[in-house]
């Protein structure tokens, strides 16, 4: 039996679960927040059987979309002295840990 940690965006984390849920996976949802930008996004518990993480893999992939954002980045040229300008950067897809799990009890 595998443990499956998704990070997701929050943008995709509605769909991503839907789609998990159709392929019979039971799902777990946790808000989060990480990464660079101190966005929020959710992580997915996911256990499954190993002949299944791959699908599950899949599932998520097919539904975790990367995206460009623009967001606002502070440079320091002096003491005191800040300026603002816009960054390009990538958000979204999803993060995925594929842990093994020694025993499963559902109580």
């Amino acid at each position: 039996m595998k443990l499956i940690l998704a990070i997701v965006s929050n943008d995709d984390a509605h769909s991503v679960i839907n789609a998990l849920n159709k392929a019979d996976f039971i799902v777990t949802r946790l808000s989060t927040t990480g990464g660079f930008l101190r966005a929020g996004n959710t992580t997915l518990i996911i256990g499954t059987e190993n002949e299944q993480v791959e699908h599950c893999i899949e599932v998520i992939g097919g539904e975790s979309k990367r995206r460009t954002e623009i967001v606002p980045s502070t440079a320091s040229y002096d003491i005191g002295r800040y300026a603002s300008f816009p960054i390009e950067v990538q958000v979204g897809g999803a993060t995925v840990f594929v842990l093994d799990v020694e025993q499963f009890h559902k109580l």
